[in-house]
């Protein structure tokens, strides 16, 4: 079988793959380096090509997939968590300030309005 042949994997690997790489272009990844990084989170996850037959089957694992939601990004959940408490506090001060400033520049604008 020659390297990269895709014959050992079932139907359903094939369609992850297909569904990963979907993704990964859909970010803005190269073709062939979607496809590259798709078969290697369906080998990660499944252990490679399962052909049938008893005793073959390995439970597959959803580390990689599990993974995506919760790392980097703005709104990232787990990624805000990290940073040092200092880093939180100066954030949360400065929406505060952000929130007082906009609540009293609609109050004036409002007063304004009513002694016209």
């Amino acid at each position: 079988m020659p390297r990269g042949d895709k014959s050992s994997y079932s139907d359903k690997q094939k369609r992850q793959a297909e569904h990963i790489e979907q993704g990964y272009e859909q970010r803005g990844v190269a073709g062939k380096e979607a496809e590259r990084r798709a078969w290697a989170t369906v080998n990660k996850e499944t252990g490679g090509g399962n052909k049938s037959g008893s005793g073959r089957g390995v439970p597959d694992t959803h580390t990689s997939s599990e993974r995506g939601g919760r790392i980097g990004g703005p709104r990232g959940g787990q990624a805000s968590a990290n940073r040092p408490a200092a880093a939180r506090s100066r954030s949360a001060k400065k929406t505060a300030a952000t929130r007082k400033r906009k609540a009293t520049a609609s109050t004036g604008a409002r007063k304004a309005a009513r002694k016209k």
